[in-house]
């Protein structure tokens, strides 16, 4: 196999200066991550450039770019636009994308009006045609089993506990019994971005969301992967509060709130010095980043504690919170305590 070839600063110039002539000077074009095989460069301060490195990569941006078109009707928020592409070097491809104004959501609040923008987000990626989506080649993922990731994270809670990061005897618990009520409900997967980590949300400084990177990863499948997303980014009731906006009920809700616990509790322990190694294709996190997800997604939430899911209980995402105990107000179910 032919080994691809590594981007440097001179090949983004002179691809820039093809692209945009003599309005891009050198200076102005740098990585966005630090390193010499960086494959996303500034350009200016008005557009970003992201490079295939490799064919699967490169298979993955054509397809994102036909997914943005589709999607871009159904989103209040907005989606890079791109004003070039083409091939970087046989059979990968680049994408010269419009920089969206704001900052990284790991860096920036989410406000009340934030939270608005992503029950949006999430309502307007299900009305995205599922079919539509499969023919520009999405492709669809089976729901991760829940209990599978339990007992992964009862394990990891353990070690955390053991060096002192985590208290394993807190009194939230998810359960074998409560797995089995939180399994994804058939014949609702719908578009998933499936990463909608800090960094892919674009935070203006009033907390507004306005807009939303990095589509390579979308498929069509359990929704409840996008809320345990925000719940790591933006925290757990801040996370419920939007899916609860956007329509889904109690179930996807809290499916999605172990999904970001377990998934918090595993990394972290994984990142640990004398940990288990990275699986490939994972990439890692720094400590401190893993540190304030595990805050964030063990928030405490009202919703987990007024709701009795039934066996035949809602989790179509269509109607509110089911099943909570009489009294209790659906409106806070998000809010924490």
């Amino acid at each position: 196999m032919t080994q691809a070839p590594t981007p440097t600063a001179d090949t983004v110039r002179r691809l820039v200066r093809s692209l945009l002539g003599g309005s891009a000077e050198p200076e102005t074009v740098r990585p966005v991550a630090e390193g010499t095989a960086s494959a996303t460069w500034w350009v200016g301060t008005r557009h970003v450039l992201r490079l295939a490195p490799d064919r699967e990569a490169a298979v993955r941006q054509r397809r994102e770019l036909r997914l943005r078109e589709l999607i871009r009707p159904h989103l209040s928020v907005a989606v890079p636009k791109s004003v070039a592409h083409g091939e970087w070097a046989p059979g990968l491809t680049y994408t010269l994308d419009t920089r969206v104004p704001g900052g990284s959501g790991e860096d920036h609040d989410v406000s009340a009006l934030g939270e608005a923008d992503l029950a949006a987000l999430l309502g307007g990626l299900r009305e995205v045609p599922a079919r539509q989506a499969e023919t520009l080649g999405v492709p669809r993922a089976a729901p991760r089993p829940l209990e599978t990731l339990r007992q992964a994270a009862e394990r990891a809670a353990l070690r955390l506990a053991r060096a002192d990061e985590f208290d394993a005897a807190r009194p939230e618990r998810l359960t074998r019994a409560a797995t089995a009520q939180l399994g994804a409900q058939s014949g609702a997967a719908v578009l998933v971005h499936h990463a909608l980590a800090g960094e892919h949300l674009v935070v203006g400084a009033d907390g507004r969301v306005r807009g939303v990177l990095g589509w390579t990863d979308a498929v069509l499948g359990d929704p409840a992967e996008d809320i345990a997303a925000l719940a790591l980014s933006v925290g757990s009731p801040a996370a419920v509060r939007a899916a609860t906006l956007a329509g889904y009920g109690a179930r996807p809700c809290l499916r999605g709130l172990w999904l970001a616990r377990c998934d918090a509790l595993v990394h972290l322990a994984g990142a640990l010095p004398g940990g288990p190694p990275t699986p490939p294709g994972v990439s890692t996190r720094p400590l401190p980043l893993l540190r304030l997800r595990l805050r964030r997604a063990w928030e405490p939430i009202l919703l987990e504690r007024v709701t009795e899911l039934r066996e035949d209980g809602d989790g179509d995402g269509t109607d509110g919170p089911d099943g909570t105990v009489p009294g209790s107000d659906a409106d806070d179910a998000g809010t924490g305590e």
